[in-house]
């Protein structure tokens, strides 16, 4: 097992977003924080300061080996700089929830607020080897007080493909009214707690949603034309705070899983939300689920051509929760990316 916790002491390193889930996540570490020392843990603890920040720290941390397991407490936004920065690494990833949604941490069967059962996760979970979808795709303006997204070089590697952003996904991928939603939360609904965030700006997104076509390619198959209304590419069951909309996905398979539906009404997209939650929608109204390990998703030029064009307002494609993507976008899935600490026993596992 790599990186066990078998020191006398064990060395973590806590990465905490203070800001996540408006302050939400500095209390969660503060109340969390002597709890860990009771459980014998030695902690270094660092603070994000902005966007961006937590991959530079757990980047820095990679090769040390006077570390055991470096923890991110915050969102999912949070999660992901972490894994950025620690992936293909040595050193699993812990994860203390503390922001909105916390879809990896429910994946990987973390309790969302009892301390003594996320300690007993951080001391005697499984490690798991996960895979992720690296995404290429073009950069949106800034939103909201969200940066223009640049290229992270060191952790996320460099793009294939000219003008384009790379950014890795360990939870999921999303565009359409699904990424729509994601993109009003940077600036809209902040006076909203808890999940029902996302239920809210759904319905707000959907009602004035204006259709889309695209070209998308799934895998090996042919390009087709569609009327763009949702897509989602996962390594996990769930996101937005605990929608299943990949029932049965695991991150540890050879390929991801994709969950697409084509030229839904405004109608049929509000009626998918109690679905959606439950994990009831496969097969309504066309609703597709399939493994998935590439996709591409392009605009459509005058003549109705696959272009290279981006959509004019812009067709989000997000990364685990930031939306700070759009298309055209490619999504090509890797095995055995990132090591996460999660329970001794899920449901996924193999």
């Amino acid at each position: 097992m790599l990186n066990p916790l078998c020191h006398t002491m064990p060395r973590i390193a806590c990465i905490v977003n203070p800001a996540g889930r408006d302050g939400h996540a500095l209390k969660r570490w503060k109340s969390i924080e002597p709890a860990l020392a009771d459980a014998g843990f030695e902690c270094e603890t660092h603070f994000t300061e902005r966007v961006g920040h937590a991959p530079e720290i757990a980047y820095s941390m990679r090769d040390r080996e006077d570390i055991d397991l470096v923890v991110a407490c915050g969102g999912d936004g949070t999660v992901h700089e972490v894994a950025s920065g620690l992936r293909g690494s040595s050193i699993p990833l812990g994860i203390i929830p503390a922001g909105t949604g916390n879809d990896v941490a429910r994946a990987h069967g973390i309790p969302l607020k009892k301390t003594l059962g996320i300690i007993d996760v951080l001391t005697n979970g499984k490690n798991r080897h996960v895979g992720a979808f690296r995404l290429q795709g073009t950069p949106s303006p800034s939103e909201g007080g969200y940066p223009e997204p640049t290229n992270n070089p060191a952790w996320d590697g460099e793009p294939d493909i000219p003008g384009r952003v790379v950014r890795w996904v360990f939870l999921e991928s999303d565009c359409g009214v699904t990424s729509a939603t994601a993109r009003a939360k940077l600036s809209r609904a902040k006076w909203i707690k808890g999940s029902f965030k996302y239920t809210y700006l759904g319905i707000t997104e959907i009602l004035p949603w204006k259709k889309k076509m695209a070209w998308v390619k799934i895998n090996d198959g042919p390009g087709e034309i569609v009327d763009f209304s949702m897509l989602a590419a996962t390594t996990t069951e769930m996101f937005g705070g605990g929608y299943k909309v990949c029932p049965g996905a695991s991150p540890i398979l050879e390929h991801g899983f994709l969950c697409h539906a084509w030229g839904l009404s405004k109608l049929k997209m509000l009626m998918l939300m109690g679905p959606l939650k439950k994990g009831k929608h496969v097969g309504k109204w066309g609703i597709e689920l399939k493994p998935c390990t590439r996709l591409e998703i392009r605009s459509l030029d005058s003549e109705g051509n696959p272009s290279d064009a981006s959509y004019n307002p812009p067709l989000i494609v997000q990364a685990d929760g930031e939306p700070c993507l759009q298309t055209p976008a490619l999504l090509e899935y890797h095995t055995k990316q990132l090591w996460i600490r999660g329970a001794a026993e899920v449901p996924w596992d193999v």
